[in-house]
């Protein structure tokens, strides 16, 4: 129906509701009001059926709307023109009475103004603007604007209108009447124009939000309610701004991103069409672009119920990517989103992972951080949220350089293990996932940074173990943590307590000094102790002066003095401890400062001497865990140990303790239960039980009788019949802590000594043991008898006879388990002899110098001293590690290390390339122990240079680290001790070079000084030293070992002065460190700061008539070592193969068609190239070294014919195998073995004269050559025979020669043939391959006197000879050899010979040999005179 407009009455005038009088400009304001309110209630009360009302009040409806109303300046007025206004569109509809486009403008805009009035909720008038919001709202009366062109500023200005009025007062109807006539326009019209949606999201973006929280509630409710009609509008709007970069097409383009964000948190599908658009910006190339998007995209992905990831995987991958982004703050980002994402969708964590991972080896350190916050932090939410990989990336950081990683990767360990295994908030299961953390932690203390070892520290006492728990509780806790604990971080948890206790004693020793007089020594020993203390502190450099101002408190303040002298008294109990603390504390707090850098560096110090664990009530409550283990009534299942583990650790960790807190242990009850355990049938626990009485037990005797009488007895029974171990500790608590010792171990001694039976070996070892511990802590009383029992019973009777027959599976190696009785029993003996000359501590007897010997031979005879090949190869290699670490032990004493000659040394350092691994392995590990104690003399530190041959990696990195360890401990003493100064020949690091330079010219396998190869090898050697010392050129040091070098040229070699050709071994070794110094450094040419001094025991004093400018070092071989020419594989190509330095060939036969035998210093393969290819292929174990003497199939003896078999070929050539024009790298020739002279001689046919000039080689190829003797020491004679097939050529030799001793200086034969072991019947005696190395031969040349025609053996007589074996002459008929002869008490000389191959022969033939005094020997006068 339509209405005419300005349509009037018949009479022209309008018509008013009954009772309403006209309503005009000529009325009042009050009068106004009072009209309208009735036409609005006429309007109210009409509806759309009535017609002719409708009629009948169409021209109040159109005067209504005009210009007098719509521009009133009275609201109320405005008000109730607007309800009728927005009734008329109520009852009209759906056609309004006002035609003009412009008349409905202006009415909509009218209406629109007069929705403000909602605001106030409070106002009298509120229910109409209600009444007016309802209205409109159930009328949709705005619907009318869409038919307008400009409609947009209509809504435009309602949405305004709207969002602003909205309040935390208006009820529900107000925002759904709100949202409904909102949602009409939009879901109703044709689209929504830009400027519309800005007015919708403005009330999104984070400063609008936070203004009027309301507004966002309804805009957001709004976009859910039209989402499917707005989507579109969206992305346009987004598609212009990320896509087509048009920011100008609205004021909210910056904030597109907090949009979307916004957006996607209101419903996801208001952005279908816009994620695909990100994906875009991610691959921007502006990096703050790319960084806002992954802002973006970081919280929509990880935010809670987000399916983002999952819907849209292309976007996530592409996400992901930016895990590598080339912008820093963008992978810090990306990083940052993870520990969100990990908590909010664990789904996810799989695909997280390998970008964590990367993330985590980043070279940005704040990122590397972050990787490790953002696990943490999901792992203490709930540890199933990160996987064992990711907890493995914040185990790797712990080991991080930087020490901020560190730390945080530490502390976030620290907090799982707490929050998860202390408090068990997650369960068994959990805990048993992270169990690995407690020793983790533990194992940085071996970390070099204080910082690692003072975190660790805080850690253990703070999360590990609370140190505010009660004292049960917390002992608990460390009972069964120590249980739990991995072997090394057991001996980490010691040494923490080691370091404590450590440090414990410095501050006390500083107290002491505070006592004495002030004079200037009492000074400088204080300074001295500061700078001790302040290395245990972080920054030593600031502590050390925090520490001076500390120290200066300590001599003004008694009372601080006495507080601290409480806090580290052994009886200091941990409530004490916490009490001194805060005392100490709170006097230096004033003056209060907002930060005190001295107070911190002070409360380092306190918290690393406080006893915060163990005092008297703890060790009481430990003794009380460990008797109800006993018992069977602790909790031990449930704390996932065994009754039986818990027992061991707990006296383990009795035993530790008793060493640092000794005093806490002594009470009856304490002792009682260590008593109970002495009888447990766990033989660790006794022999820890027996450790603590040692260590705690010095007041027992005087106050504990009833202890003492129940502890003798057991004692006397572990010493006798206990393990090797109790035997040991009980003999020392025995010296330890009662008064009658001497009675006491000479109880023990004497049935013991008697009891010695070599036939049954099983029960040898603990008499042995417990003898040599009695002979070296009571050396006065039983030093008669124990040299009785040396010399009757350990070496004629045990070492010098083998009674059983070894295994010959041909291993190098065997367990404990595996090795026989006798050979444990050997290496008790060999140990027995080396604690009874370190009681003796003196050689008047020269018992070392025959101990020396044996040791020396039993390293020549590779083990097998009696070489009657009874024993197996993994026996022989422990007693080769026995043998080297005896000598090792002497060299320790002053006394002893005096008498080892260089030969003994060249063959104790040569222990460390032995074939077997574990020896190696062994042997370096109480090498180093003993350098880093400084208890060896620096010459033994050179012995590490030959560890460059090893072939197993790591074998070389422990050789490097302990090289390190050793200068870096050295040079720290010399700076600490200003006396060390007068003694920088034996301490200072470069004074090593001397020693190295003269060990490498002697090494066996340099032969040949001009063999490029064999250079290379001593380069590789001196190099391996020399990149440690000169890592830096302090006090211009590689001037003075250029220096240095340049003076050994001037000198001569003290061994062999004489001989031209160990003088060029030498002055060549000496160019070749040149050569190695000049080349790594430029600053080796300056002058040096002194001259430097020479071992006189290895060098002759330099000459002044002898110039020596001569290079010994080729320029071709120049070139070689300096272009890096490729080299030979390493020295052990595979698992076994030998080393060239001092391991040992491979024991195989090869026939003379295999090759020729090259000279001593030819570096043959001594094997066929099949049995290489067979060793070759298990080169892959080579840089493990896990287990490297399994089996070696090289080694396994071969007797494919019942002959010998001849090698001939050139020297230096390759046996068994011929050049070829393949294109395939020839294979690389094994290294000559490295190690002890062989045992026996080459049967068969010797080697022709020009193999023998250089040493020919056959057999087992060459190993290394007997040490020449010099006047020093006397070395034993071994008795052999000439094989027959050299008479002749020994005939020949008609220049007279002087007879050869074995303590002088020793000259090579010349090229008269090999030998061979040779018995009276003359057959010959041959080893299990039947064939002998040349090196043995020269060896036993050089051993044995020399005759006419040949060499000879002398077979022993039977009877007693007169006179000592160092009388100068000796009785005819008998062989006299300190391998085989001691002297017993009484003065006598007895003999026993075990070669079993040396009998009779006619008195004519015979050849004896004798000994002498070194210091009696006359240089080239015969020794003795022999008798037919």
């Amino acid at each position: 129906m339509e209405f005419q407009p300005q349509q009037r009455s018949a009479d022209g005038r309008i018509t008013y509701p009954p009772g309403v009088k006209e309503i005009t400009d000529k009325i009042s304001n009050d009068e106004v009001v009072k009209r309208l309110k009735m036409v609005v209630k006429t309007f109210m009360d009409m509806d759309q059926d009535s017609e002719d009302e409708k009629q009948q009040y169409l021209a109040l409806a159109l005067h209504l709307a005009s210009e007098f109303f719509l521009r009133n300046p009275n609201k109320d007025v405005r008000l109730l023109v607007a309800c009728c206004l927005a009734d008329i569109f109520r009852i009209y509809a759906p056609e309004a009475p006002y035609t003009s486009h412009d008349k409905l403008k202006d009415i909509f805009l009218f209406i629109t103004r007069q929705l403000k009035g909602l605001e106030d909720t409070k106002s009298p008038q509120f229910n109409r603007y209600f009444y007016l919001l309802e209205n409109l709202a159930w009328v949709k009366s705005y619907n009318i604007c869409f038919e307008l062109e400009d409609c947009n500023e209509i809504f435009i200005q309602l949405f305004k209108t709207l969002f602003s009025v909205i309040n935390t007062s208006h009820n529900q109807k107000v925002h759904m009447h709100m949202l409904d006539l909102m949602s009409s326009i939009i879901t109703e019209g044709d689209g929504v124009t830009q400027e519309l949606l800005d007015t919708i999201l403005i009330n999104l973006i984070p400063a609008h939000k936070n203004l009027n929280k309301q507004a966002y509630d309804l805009a957001k409710i709004l976009l859910k309610r039209t989402v499917q009609t707005i989507e579109t509008c969206i992305a346009n709007f987004f598609n212009q701004v990320l896509v087509l970069s048009k920011s100008s097409v609205s004021d909210l383009s910056e904030h597109v991103f907090d949009l979307i964000q916004e957006l996607f948190a209101i419903d996801p599908h208001l952005l279908v069409s816009v994620m695909p658009q990100l994906e875009f910006k991610l691959k921007s190339n502006d990096g703050e672009e790319r960084l806002a998007v992954v802002r973006l995209l970081a919280k929509l992905f990880g935010a809670k119920d987000s399916e983002l990831a999952s819907h849209n995987r292309p976007l996530w991958q592409c996400f992901l990517g930016r895990f590598n982004d080339i912008h820093v703050p963008v992978r810090l980002e990306c990083v940052k989103f993870a520990s969100h994402c990990l908590m909010n969708h664990p789904d996810l964590a799989k695909d997280l992972t390998d970008f964590l991972k990367v993330r985590s080896h980043d070279p940005e350190e704040a990122i590397r951080h972050d990787v490790i916050v953002t696990i943490i932090n999901a792992g203490k939410k709930d540890l199933i949220l990160v996987n064992d990989q990711l907890l493995g990336f914040v185990r790797e950081r712990t080991l991080d350089k930087r020490w901020r990683v560190r730390k945080e990767a530490m502390m976030g360990l620290a907090q799982l293990y707490k929050k998860y295994c202390l408090h068990h908030e997650a369960g068994k299961e959990s805990a048993l996932k992270i169990s690995w953390i407690k020793d983790k932690l533990l194992h940085i203390y071996y970390q070099n940074s204080i910082d690692d070892k003072l975190l660790v520290e805080k850690i253990f006492a703070q999360f590990m173990v609370p140190h505010n728990l009660e004292t049960e509780e917390k002992m608990k806790c460390l009972y069964y943590l120590y249980a739990c604990l991995d072997p090394n971080a057991v001996k980490a948890l010691n040494e923490m307590w080691k370091c404590q206790n450590m440090l414990r004693s410095h501050v006390r020793e500083l107290l002491d000094l505070h006592k004495q007089p002030t004079t200037e020594a009492n000074t400088a020993a204080m300074f001295g102790k500061l700078i001790t203390i302040s290395k245990n502190l972080p920054d030593p450099g600031k502590a050390q002066d925090f520490l001076k101002k500390f120290n200066q408190v300590l001599g003004e303040d008694e009372k601080l003095r006495s507080q601290l002298e409480l806090l580290i008294s052994p009886t200091c109990s941990c409530k004490q401890a916490e009490i001194c603390v805060r005392e100490i504390s709170r006097k230096l707090t004033f003056p209060k400062q907002p930060t005190n850098p001295f107070l911190e560096m002070v409360k380092f110090l306190l918290e690393r001497i406080a006893p915060v664990h163990i005092d008297s009530e703890a060790i009481s409550a430990l003794v009380k865990l460990l008797n109800r283990s006993i018992e069977g009534t602790a909790d031990d299942d449930d704390e996932g140990v065994t009754p039986d583990t818990a027992i061991r650790s707990g006296l383990e960790l009795l035993k530790v303790l008793s060493f640092t807190h000794p005093t806490s242990f002594h009470s009856s009850e304490t002792y009682e239960s260590l008593l109970q355990c002495l009888k447990l049938e766990d033989d660790k626990v006794a022999e820890a039980a027996i450790q603590i009485f040692r260590n705690t037990g010095q007041k027992i005797e005087a106050e504990l009788p009833n202890i003492r009488s129940t502890l003798i007895p057991i004692l006397h029974h572990k010493a006798k019949r206990g393990t090797p171990h109790q035997a040991k500790h009980a003999v020392h608590c025995i010296h330890a802590i009662f008064h009658n010792k001497e009675v006491q171990l000479a109880q023990i001694f004497e049935p013991l000594s008697r009891g010695l039976n070599g036939n049954v070996p099983e029960q040898l070892i603990t008499p042995l043991v417990s003898l040599g511990h009695i002979a070296m802590l009571a050396p006065d009383q039983f030093a008669s008898p124990m040299k009785s029992i040396v010399a009757n019973f350990i070496v004629k009777d045990l070492l010098m006879n083998d009674r059983s027959t070894g295994n010959k599976n041909g291993k190098l190696w065997a367990s404990d388990e595996e090795v026989s009785p006798e050979v444990l029993a050997k290496v008790q003996a060999v140990k027995l002899l080396v604690r009874w000359l370190l009681g003796m501590k003196n050689n008047q007897s020269k018992s070392a110098n025959s101990t020396l010997r044996l040791l020396s031979a039993m390293l020549v005879s590779e083990g097998d001293l009696t070489e009657q090949k009874k024993i197996s190869k993994s026996d022989m290699s422990r007693l080769r590690l026995a043998a080297g670490g005896a000598i090792l032990k002497l060299a320790q004493e002053p006394c002893y290390h005096d008498i080892i000659t260089p030969e003994q040394f060249h063959l104790c350092a040569l222990v460390i390339n032995d074939e077997c691994y574990q020896v190696r392995q062994i042997f370096a590990q109480k090498l180093h122990m003993a350098l880093v104690k400084l208890l060896l003399p620096l010459e033994y530190l050179a012995v590490f240079s030959l560890c460059a041959k090893d072939p197993v990696k790591e074998r070389r990195a422990h050789a490097r680290q302990c090289l390190l360890k050793n200068i870096t401990v050295r040079r720290e003493y010399v700076k600490q001790n200003p006396m060390a100064h007068e003694k920088l020949l034996s301490l200072l690091p470069e004074y090593v070079l001397p020693y190295m330079i003269h060990l490498l010219a002697h090494d066996p396998d340099f032969a040949k000084p001009q063999d490029c190869d064999q250079l290379r090898d001593i380069k590789e050697c001196l190099w391996f030293m020399l990149e440690v010392l000169m890592t830096k050129n302090e006090n211009n040091s590689h001037a003075f070992l250029r220096k240095m070098v340049e003076n050994i040229k001037q000198t001569k070699d003290a061994q062999a002065p004489d001989d031209p050709k160990v003088n060029e071994k030498l002055y060549t070794v000496c160019d070749v460190a040149l050569l190695v110094i000049a080349n790594k450094s430029t600053a080796c040419h300056l002058e040096s700061p002194k001259d430097p001094l020479l071992p006189s025991k290895f060098f002759t004093a330099p000459d002044k008539d002898f110039v020596n400018d001569k290079e010994y070092v080729s320029s071709e071989a120049r070139t070689a070592l300096l272009t890096g020419k490729p080299k030979p594989s390493p020295v052990l190509v595979t698992v076994n193969k030998p080393l060239s330095v001092t391991g040992r060939r491979p024991y195989t036969k090869s026939t003379a068609a295999d090759g020729g035998a090259g000279g001593i210093g030819g570096g043959l393969e001594p094997s066929s190239p099949a049995g290489n290819k067979g060793r070759d292929g298990n080169a892959e174990g080579l840089e493990t070294g896990a287990s490297e003497n399994n089996e070696n199939p090289g080694i396994i003896l071969s007797d494919s014919s019942g002959k010998d078999a001849n090698l001939e070929g050139s020297q230096g050539g390759k046996i068994g195998s011929t050049p070829t024009a393949s294109p395939t790298p020839p294979a690389v020739p094994s290294k000559p073995r490295r190690g002890r002279p062989p045992k026996s001689l080459s049967g068969g046919t010797g080697t022709p004269p020009s193999a023998e000039k250089e040493g020919g080689a056959t057999g087992r190829g060459r190993k290394r050559a007997a040490p020449a003797q010099d006047g020093t020491a006397t070395v034993e004679p071994i008795t052999i025979k000439i094989p027959k097939q050299q008479k002749d050529t020994e005939s020949k030799r008609t220049a007279p020669q002087r007879q050869m001793d074995l303590q002088s200086h020793c000259h090579l034969l010349g090229s008269e043939g090999d030998t061979e072991m040779e018995s009276s019947s003359g057959s010959s005696r041959e080893s299990s391959s039947g064939r002998r190395g040349p090196a043995f031969c020269s060896q036993v040349r050089r051993m044995c006197r020399p005759t006419r025609r040949k060499w000879r053996i002398a077979p022993p007589r039977c009877g007693t000879l007169s006179g000592g074996p160092w009388s100068r002459t000796a009785a005819a008929g008998s062989c006299i050899s300190p391998l085989m002869c001691f002297w017993p008490p009484d003065g006598t000389t007895q003999h026993r010979h075990t070669l079993k191959t040396a009998c009779e022969a006619p008195a004519d033939k015979a050849r004896f040999l004798h000994h002498e005094r070194p210091e009696e020997r006359v240089r080239g006068e015969p020794s003795g005179k022999s008798s037919g």
